[in-house]
């Protein structure tokens, strides 16, 4: 059967457009994240905390508590955060404009009713300022046809993403959504140890970035944007990183290095314009990868599939 043409269904991302939607999201997925967080059991490299793609949209999947399981969802098709639990009754939250502050109280309301007590750290990691949650009236924008756009973006990336991963069985990250930066992410391993990591992410424990990265990776992802840098894009880094890394040829021909970022990147809007968005993605997440693990000598010949 012929691949699908799947380029229209990529939907325009315009930063300045859903900057606002997008600050007032990451508050909010922050607040959910760190509940998972503190009631999933510890996996390595933080592998509890993180969040995933869903149908609907944005999913903590189930989480055990007490003989239980509850769980958290963003459906940014009716626009409600659903919470739901064994033998419960599911609380629902509108998704709207409001801020975080009340979204954060009703959050927590809505946990009690089905007697879940968690007590989060109330302040967002990895961003400045880190207004605490209960006291931000600054994020409250939310504008149902951004939210859908960026939810929409995730689950295409998510797709190529799983692919990416069936082709490595050395150790490899699930494909998760990292609240901490907003970015999808998916992590090859070498096996081999790597040097103590110096840390360096705003408020963020220099304990928990050693951890996350003390064995050899490389790592792809897709990020938003920000002020700072308000254009959607793919990334890809290695770490330890090698001197030569940044000069490896990679795939497509609109892929680049960034010297002060140390990183590769593709640019969302040259995907979402080409005619073959799969086919340059995929390429970018290969490329790189062997621009990685060609530049620090992983054996590639056991972490590979050979029947792909």
């Amino acid at each position: 059967m012929p691949q699908e043409n799947t380029t229209s269904q990529w939907p325009v991302l315009n930063f300045q457009e859903m900057k606002d939607t997008l600050a007032t999201l990451h508050q909010w997925i922050q607040i959910v994240g760190k509940i998972r967080l503190k009631t999933m059991p510890w996996q390595n490299h933080s592998w509890h905390v993180t969040l995933y793609i869903s149908p609907t949209g944005f999913t903590t999947q189930g989480i055990p508590y007490h003989g239980r399981f509850f769980q958290i969802d963003f459906d940014f098709e009716k626009h409600q955060l659903l919470i739901s639990s064994t033998h419960k009754t599911t609380q629902i939250i509108p998704l709207r404009n409001r801020t975080v502050a009340d979204f954060y109280k009703e959050v927590f309301e809505k946990l009690k009713n089905i007697d879940v007590e968690v007590t989060i750290h109330g302040s967002p990691n990895e961003m400045e300022p880190a207004i605490p949650f209960k006291e931000n009236t600054t994020n409250q924008t939310y504008e149902p046809e951004q939210a859908q756009k960026i939810w929409q973006s995730l689950l295409k990336v998510n797709c190529l993403f799983q692919q990416f991963r069936s082709d490595y069985i050395g150790k490899c990250s699930p494909v998760h959504l990292f609240w901490g930066a907003f970015d999808l992410a998916v992590t090859r391993f070498s096996g081999n140890d790597a040097p103590l990591h110096q840390g360096g992410m705003p408020n963020m424990p220099l304990e928990v970035m050693q951890e996350a990265y003390s064995k050899e990776v490389s790592s792809a992802g897709f990020w938003l944007g920000s002020e700072d840098f308000p254009v959607p894009s793919f990334y890809a880094y290695a770490y330890p990183v090698a001197p030569n890394f940044g000069t490896q040829p990679v795939q497509p021909g609109q892929a680049f290095y960034s010297k002060e970022m140390g990183e590769f990147f593709l640019k969302y809007e040259d995907v979402q314009q080409s005619s073959d968005p799969d086919s340059m993605i995929l390429s970018f997440l290969q490329s790189t990868y062997e621009a990685a693990a060609n530049t620090s000598n992983w054996d590639r010949n056991s972490l590979e599939r050979k029947d792909k």
